[in-house]
Parts: structure tokens; C-alpha cells; sequence
């Protein structure tokens, strides 16, 4: 009876954790407020469809975590879509990129709370166990390979010509915008290193598919940015206007657009639960003992310190220009970098004190309630 008790307190205690944890994640707020266009927003990121296609079925782009074996699949269609339209991206979207970051490091694939994208679409429920039947990207090996090897064709190609129309650049300015073209394939071609046509099955290959995606996001920024800088600062004040109110008319366009601003702010208070409980399932699946508690514990707070770095690098305004929001962009991705490196060599050395058994449970490691 008093085992009993102790399990069924056991059992009670987790869900709690598991409940606050919820309530502190960084979109939590925008699942709440989620109305009509948080839902479309919601569908786009769940079927993993990229940022033109969402657009064209008239709904928000949203961030989509993985697709099939390659972490943040659009990244060079967002370096874009987010610096030019902004307005067409959910207000949550770089909440939900944090979300999917610690869910990646920690969570099994198999998670129906997990980020990470199965290829069988049958192995995708929805967070209450729906299963998620709406038409889904294409996660072919093919369709992979030419996504990750061809990342500025087809619907990433950037909207050099809109650009064009819209600003109507004299003769010295269109010298810059072509090189700010060629500063894009530049850009595109530093993504066919990071691309993998198999799936990490280990916490620690994982987040390295992650440190690997997100660099080579990174340097296609850098790379980008002085183009985008020199060709903006060319323009004079009526150029920059129009170049500043540039993109696709997605939904109510102009409401929303200071809504987007104003609620992108504000990722909450202390996320310590959040930073916790996967810490607590990896006590109580694996069981650590003498050295791994020790490396558990330093594990423990180094998730504890990414989540506060993610915390404080969360946006607090929408950028009002292309420039700004591509310098954001940056910044957001420099905040997950740290945090990926922050965690890696805590998570190598826990993962090194376990045995064949213990692994065996943590790369296959679940939540126990619904978040």
C-alpha cells in the first residue's frame, strides 16, 4: 500500500512538472492567444510546408523545425521571407524555434511532443493524439536532397525583381542589387554541407544536426548582410519606404502586422521548470548513479543557463526594415548557437558515464504527460 502511494505520488508530482513546464515554454502565450491565423499558422508548421506554400493557401509561414533527417529545412527561404515579409511569419515564430530546440537536444523522435518530423507520416500525432491527416511536405529522400542541395531554386528563389519594381533603382544602384544576387547563390551554397540524408538517433547527434544547420545559417547571413546593407543604404528615403512595405498580402495584412510587433515580445518569467524537466527524465529513466548524478547535475545546469541565454536573446519588436530584421535574424541564431554549444560538451561527458542499457533509455527518452 505504501509503495502504491508513493507511485501514484510519484506519478502526480511529474504531471505537475510537466504542467508547469508547459506553462513556461516560450510559445505558450502564443498558443493561448491563438486565433483563426494562429491556427492556419499552426497547420502550416505541422504539415512542414514551406514559406510560399503557406502563403499561397493564405496562411502565415511558420517556423518548421525538421523535415525528414535536416533541422530548420527552409532556413535560406527564411533568411529571405523573414527579412523582406515579415509580416507574412506568425508573431510566435522564433518562440516556437526555441521550443523545438530544447524538445530536439532532449525528447525521442518518436515523442508525439517532439519537434522532430517523422517520415512516416502515420508516426505524426497531434499534441492530444490527433493524428495529424492533412497533406504534408514532401519528405522523400529525393525531395530532401534537392531541398538541401538546391536551396535557391524554385520556391526560394529571393524576390530580387520585386525589389526591382518596387524601388526602381537607377543604373548604380542596380550594380548593387546585383550584387546583392550574387550574394544569395553565394549564400546558398553553404547549406550543401550541412545537409544529412540520415536521422540521428542519439541526444548528443541531434543537437549536432542542430549546431551544424544553425552555422551554416549563420555564415549564409554573414555573407548576405554587407550586400543587403549597401544596397539599402543607396536608397534614398522614398526608395526605402517602398522596399521597407514589400511582400505578399497574407491574410489581414496591415491589422495584423502591429499586433505581430507588439506580442513578439515577452518570452515570460524564469523558465527553471522548463529547464527541469527533461533533467528529471533522464533521472528517472536512467537512473544515474556516483559519477553520472555528478555529470547529470552539470548537464542540469548548463541546460539550465542555454535557456536563459535563449531567454534573454527572445525578440522584443518586429524590425521595421529589411536590414534590421536580417540583423535579428542574426542575433537569434547566434543565441541558439551559443546555447547548442553551451549544452554539448555537458551532454558528450553525462552521455560517455552511461551504459549500453542507460543509452539505450535516454536516446529513447519521452515525456510522461501531455504538455
Amino acid at each position: 500500500m505504501g509503495l502504491a502511494t508513493t507511485t501514484v505520488g510519484a506519478a502526480a508530482a511529474t504531471t505537475v512538472a510537466a504542467q508547469a513546464a508547459q506553462r513556461e515554454r516560450f510559445a505558450a502565450r502564443f498558443r493561448e492567444q491563438a486565433g483563426a491565423q494562429g491556427q492556419t499558422a499552426l497547420a502550416a508548421r505541422e504539415n512542414g510546408w514551406a514559406p510560399r506554400k503557406a502563403w499561397r493557401r493564405g496562411h502565415r509561414a511558420a517556423f518548421v523545425a525538421w523535415l525528414g533527417p535536416v533541422f530548420l529545412p527552409y532556413a535560406y527561404s527564411d533568411i529571405f521571407d523573414y527579412t523582406f515579409w515579415s509580416y507574412a511569419y506568425e508573431p510566435g515564430y522564433w518562440a516556437y524555434a526555441y521550443d523545438d530546440f530544447v524538445d530536439t537536444v532532449f525528447w525521442d523522435t518518436k515523442s508525439p511532443y517532439s519537434a522532430y518530423a517523422s517520415i512516416n507520416p502515420d508516426d505524426y500525432a497531434g499534441a492530444a493524439g490527433r493524428s495529424r491527416s492533412r497533406q504534408r511536405a514532401d519528405m522523400s529522400p529525393q525531395a530532401i536532397k534537392q531541398l538541401c542541395g538546391e536551396p535557391d531554386k524554385g520556391v526560394t528563389a529571393w524576390p530580387l525583381a520585386d525589389i526591382a519594381r518596387a524601388v526602381r533603382p537607377s543604373a548604380q544602384q542596380r550594380v548593387l542589387l546585383d550584387e546583392l544576387k550574387t550574394a544569395a547563390a553565394k549564400a546558398a551554397g553553404v547549406f550543401k554541407d550541412s545537409c544529412t540524408d540520415s536521422y540521428a538517433m542519439t541526444p548528443a547527434g541531434r543537437l549536432r544536426s542542430m549546431l551544424n544547420r544553425i552555422s551554416a545559417t549563420l555564415e549564409a547571413i554573414k555573407i548576405v548582410r554587407p550586400a543587403l546593407e549597401n544596397f539599402y543604404n543607396s536608397l534614398d528615403d522614398e526608395q526605402q519606404a517602398r522596399f521597407n512595405t514589400l511582400g505578399p498580402h497574407v491574410g489581414e495584412r496591415a491589422a495584423r502586422q502591429q499586433e505581430a510587433t507588439t506580442q513578439s515580445g515577452n518570452c515570460g518569467d524564469s523558465k527553471s521548470d522548463l529547464a527541469q524537466l527533461p533533467i528529471d527524465r533522464i533521472e528517472a529513466s536512467v537512473r544515474p548513479a556516483g559519477k553520472q548524478k555528478e555529470a547529470l547535475g552539470r548537464l542540469s545546469d548548463a541546460t539550465t543557463k542555454a535557456i536563459a541565454d535563449l531567454q534573454a536573446a527572445c525578440p522584443n519588436d518586429v524590425p521595421l526594415t529589411p536590414v534590421g530584421r536580417l540583423e535579428a535574424m542574426q542575433h537569434r541564431l547566434e543565441a541558439m548557437q551559443k546555447a547548442a554549444r553551451l549544452i554539448e560538451p555537458a551532454l558528450d561527458a553525462f552521455y560517455a558515464t552511461l551504459s549500453s542499457e542507460q543509452k539505450a533509455r535516454f536516446n529513447t527518452l519521452q515525456r510522461v504527460a501531455s504538455p
